[in-house]
């Protein structure tokens, strides 16, 4: 599904975000920036050691915040490392909102064109998707109606099942 948000593009499609072309990819990342398992996971496998060699250099970063590194052998030339909440940690909500923020920003502070985000938190740290979905479409298109270079947002989603959710959401989102 995509939609067009003050002249930038939202889409949402049920694919793998290491392959995604777009200029930068999310990493659903910890605190202490080790890529273990999931998405970082995958990104460390395909992107090779010098995604990790970075995040060691920078040591770690905040619930809710980012960071960026290079893409690696990875079709996206960045990986913005956006550090979501556990489940039971508390503020959870806001916390999702600030690292789908922080990742954004960043992606203009390095005048990149193009960001393509996992669901962030939903896999090992336990966070219920359709709460996911909810709090960063409303967040990326709540950004996209602001000042921005930002030209498209792509949410790669893993599986139908988490597909449809994002994409009903949207359409709720699009309808307000």
């Amino acid at each position: 599904m995509k939609v067009n948000i003050e002249n930038h593009v939202l889409e949402l499609l049920d694919g793998d975000i290491t392959e995604m072309e777009t200029d930068a990819i999310v990493n659903a990342a910890n605190d202490r920036l080790i890529l273990g398992g999931g998405v970082a996971g995958a990104i460390k496998r395909k992107g090779g050691p010098k995604i990790q060699e970075e995040c060691n250099k920078i040591g770690g970063t905040f619930v809710g915040g980012a960071v960026i590194t290079t893409g690696g052998n990875l079709k996206a030339k960045y990986v913005i490392h956006a550090v979501g909440p556990r489940m039971g940690e508390g503020n959870e909500d806001e916390k999702l909102k600030n690292a789908t923020l922080n990742s954004l920003k960043l992606a203009d502070e390095n005048h990149l064109k193009s960001i393509s985000f996992p669901a962030i938190s939903t896999g090992i740290f336990g966070f219920p998707i359709q709460r996911c979905a909810e709090i960063m479409l409303k967040t990326t298109i709540e950004y996209l109606k602001g000042q921005t270079g930002l030209e498209k947002v792509i949410f790669a989603l893993f599986g139908q099942e988490s597909y449809k959710l994002f994409e009903n959401q949207l359409k709720q989102e699009i309808s307000k």
